[in-house]
């Protein structure tokens, strides 16, 4: 439904302060959040930006339009939900995840949809900044993410586990520790764009080493499959599901214990009043458990 679609746009607007800012939380260009927001002037008969210099800035009266909004889209939530018998889950849940989760939250799914045949979940992957987006823009229920530095207010986040960097090396690479194998052989890198491309370019500044990259991709799976055919070393979170450590092909080699051991945070990202939240709670126990998180924050009542 376009009209509700423009009026989360006109939300995130409201929030980050710029078409922009916007676009980029809700997955689309900064001309088509222009377009939804001059429909939405054009449909309600009212202007509600201030476009006398180069910004479109709120007026007054849009300000005050912000939290009924709001209100509008949450009831749309709660009657988008369907009703069903006590104990029983029916209807649709979309959720995220980073590819390093897949394996697990599909297992859970997987398991939520034999003992729940009425209720639809599907389950996409990415990166962390479209997924966060389109939770915000209400196109995803809930997204198992890295931890983000600016959270919108309208989201909240639950932290799962922590995943440690190491140094991932193949078995014949030359060098016995961190700095000799970073140095020794050609450096595959983690797209520094990325949170966890920062967190990895932070931790080589703070070990002193200065090298150029042979490549650099934003896959983690990728960059174990070059460090397995010999190409090279890579420095990159120890995914916790990833069974590095019985492969003959790969040595995982941690961090000297003079760095301050890095790590990145995954947790699940869902706004703060949608209507699926049973499930997604589910979603997230179910997960915690299987991850063996122990945080009281990741766990809550089943809703089975």
């Amino acid at each position: 439904m376009n009209g509700l679609h423009f009026l989360r746009t006109f939300v995130a607007v409201a929030r980050h302060g710029s078409f922009s800012e916007a676009a980029e939380q809700v997955g689309v260009t900064q001309a088509a959040v222009s377009f939804q927001m001059r429909s939405l002037e054009t449909e309600l008969g009212r202007k509600l930006f201030d476009r006398s210099g180069r910004l479109a800035i709120l007026n007054a009266e849009a300000r005050a339009l912000v939290p009924e909004v709001e209100n509008l889209l949450n009831a749309w939530e709660r009657i988008r939900k369907p009703r069903s018998k006590t104990g029983e889950l029916t209807g649709s849940v979309t959720v995220g995840g980073l590819v390093s989760c897949m394996s697990t939250l599909l297992h859970v799914v997987s398991r939520l949809k034999l003992d729940h045949p009425a209720l639809d979940v599907r389950v996409l992957h990415g990166q962390t900044n479209g997924l966060a987006a389109r939770v915000l823009a209400g196109e995803l229920d809930a997204a198992f993410v890295v931890e983000c530095s600016h959270l919108s207010p309208a989201l909240r986040w639950l932290p799962m586990y922590q995943e440690p960097l190491v140094i991932l090396a193949h078995r014949d690479a030359s060098g016995d520790d961190a700095m000799s194998l970073l140095t020794g052989n050609p450096y595959l890198r983690f797209d520094a764009a990325q949170r966890t491309g920062t967190l990895a370019e932070r931790t080589l500044r703070e070990m002193g080493v200065s090298i150029e990259a042979f490549m650099e991709l934003n896959s983690i799976t990728e960059l174990v499959a070059l460090v397995e055919q010999g190409f090279g070393v890579t420095l990159v979170p120890r995914l916790r599901d990833a069974p590095w450590a019985d492969n003959p092909k790969l040595r995982v080699i941690p961090l000297p214990a003079s760095v301050r051991t890095p790590h990145r945070s995954i947790g699940m990202i869902e706004r703060n009043d949608h209507a699926r939240q049973d499930v997604t709670a589910y979603i997230r126990d179910q997960c915690a458990r299987m991850w063996g998180c122990t945080d009281s924050t990741a766990l809550s009542n089943d809703v089975r």
